[in-house]
């Protein structure tokens, strides 16, 4: 069989096996850690905390930790606050021109950005955490259980926290340099498919326990599931190409260019980025209402952590709206694109070198941009609809959103580096025809 062919040519390769052990390591190291209960908390007093993050925004974070949250681990805080903060740092980067100046350096501009980048995750993991603690005495207190009293308890679980989100940041750059995949990413899909086949066995048994039709109704929300995985497969794949025509040069004896190309546009070339965006907004009311004893917060901050209610998916699609543009603004640069075809003497057939060619590009961003942005606004609020269709929220978590495209996203590119792996080596790829096409050109970092 073709595929136990190819497993036996991925372990012939010592390399590529060294880097999937060197992973696998790590990841089982990172899953391990989200069962290691923060010292003098009891295990038996977490069930209101369960409780809690079995819907709403709660139960993306404790997605996001891979579990970690819920059990009031010692990576309850997760990766989550080092992509706020890489997310605040690229903000800064556009509008700061020292900022800008530094990004232009090179590798030292680069080690500077990533050490600031550090130093705010720390900030963050340092509020975070005393929201956290807050949330969960409140928890507690509902069983008759307590946290232990006093400031000293308070200040380690919050050094051990961040202490602990910081060796999961640390699990995931070994992952990058010596294992396979982009660490970070592969972390927060770990995080999210290790609750996948738990959440199709309660949906299966939920479905089952009805009446009538139920079976029927499970078989559904599958296909409906496969056929949103194909739409985020071509959401993560989709490019328009641009016909690009380089003029004929003569140097000495050989001949060069003459030959026509094409330039891909991504139809997404934001990714999952203006989700994550977006998402790091629509949780500050869950850190605001984690700083509140006694649940006293006003409607306001309710209406926005309801994830199936009106506001909250209305604002969320808009953010995603904005966010795509804003983000795809920055990661292509027409002007840019249109200077290197005049440099290297390339035009678009039709379309005049310069000025032209670059409003050219700004029109065809614009315009398969606009389709992209509402195609991804409408599979993040998803799993909001499949809720209100009767979908438990465990599983209809998997109908979209940021947990979808991570998931399917970071599958394409690790796929994508082990049958560049084989091919170097001659051997056959992962697919019979065609060769996987993964996130290329864009920020694959989460």
């Amino acid at each position: 069989m073709r595929v136990v062919n190819t497993i036996k040519n991925i372990w012939k390769i010592e390399d590529l096996k060294k880097r999937i052990l060197v992973t696998l390591l790590y990841v089982t190291i990172y899953l391990f850690g989200t069962y290691v209960v923060i010292p003098g908390v009891d295990p038996k007093d977490l069930t209101a905390l369960a409780d809690q993050t079995r819907g709403g925004l709660m139960a993306l974070l404790d997605m996001f930790s891979g579990g970690a949250f819920s059990n009031a681990s010692i990576f309850a805080l997760g990766i989550m606050p080092y992509i706020s903060a890489s997310i605040v740092m690229q903000l800064v980067a556009i509008v700061i021109p020292s900022f800008q100046k530094m990004q232009r350096e090179g590798e030292s501009g680069r080690r500077k950005i990533n050490q600031m980048t550090r130093y705010l995750t720390v900030i963050i993991l340092v509020v975070q955490g005393f929201a956290y603690l807050t949330n969960l005495e409140m928890q507690m207190m509902q069983i008759g259980a307590s946290l232990p009293s006093g400031l000293w308890f308070r200040i380690s679980s919050i050094i051990i926290m961040a202490a602990g989100s910081m060796f999961v940041l640390w699990l995931g750059e070994r992952i990058t340099d010596k294992g396979i995949g982009n660490g970070i990413s592969f972390i927060i899909m770990i995080g999210i498919i290790n609750r996948l086949p738990r959440s199709i066995v309660e949906e299966f048994s939920s479905r089952m326990n009805e009446q009538a039709g139920g079976l029927v109704m499970f078989l559904l929300e599958m296909l409906f599931l496969l056929l949103v995985i194909a739409g985020a497969i071509l959401l993560v794949q989709g490019t328009r190409k641009v016909p690009v025509q380089y003029a004929k040069r003569i140097v000495g004896n050989k001949q060069y260019g003459g030959a026509r190309q094409y330039i891909p546009l991504k139809v997404n070339a934001a990714n999952v980025m203006p989700i994550i965006f977006a998402q790091a907004i629509m949780f500050i009311p869950v850190t605001v209402v984690g700083m509140f004893k006694g649940g006293e917060v006003g409607s306001f901050w309710q209406a926005f952590m309801n994830n199936t209610g009106f506001w909250y998916n209305s604002v969320f699609a808009l953010l995603i709206i904005a966010f795509t543009y804003f983000y795809t603004a920055i990661t292509i640069n027409p002007t840019q694109m249109a200077d290197d075809l005049k440099r290297n003497n390339g035009f678009i057939p039709g379309v005049k070198p310069g000025k032209a060619t670059k409003d050219y590009l700004d029109a065809i961003m614009d315009r398969i941009t606009l389709p992209g942005a509402f195609f991804l606004a409408i599979v993040a609020i998803m799993p909001a609809f499949a809720q209100l269709a009767g979908v438990s929220m465990g599983f209809a978590q998997f109908f979209g959103g940021t947990s979808l495209l991570i998931m399917v996203g970071v599958i394409l590119d690790t796929l994508q580096q082990v049958e560049s792996h084989l091919l170097m080596r001659h051997y056959d790829g992962l697919l019979k025809s065609g060769r996987i096409k993964g996130r290329s050109g864009a920020v694959a970092a989460y």
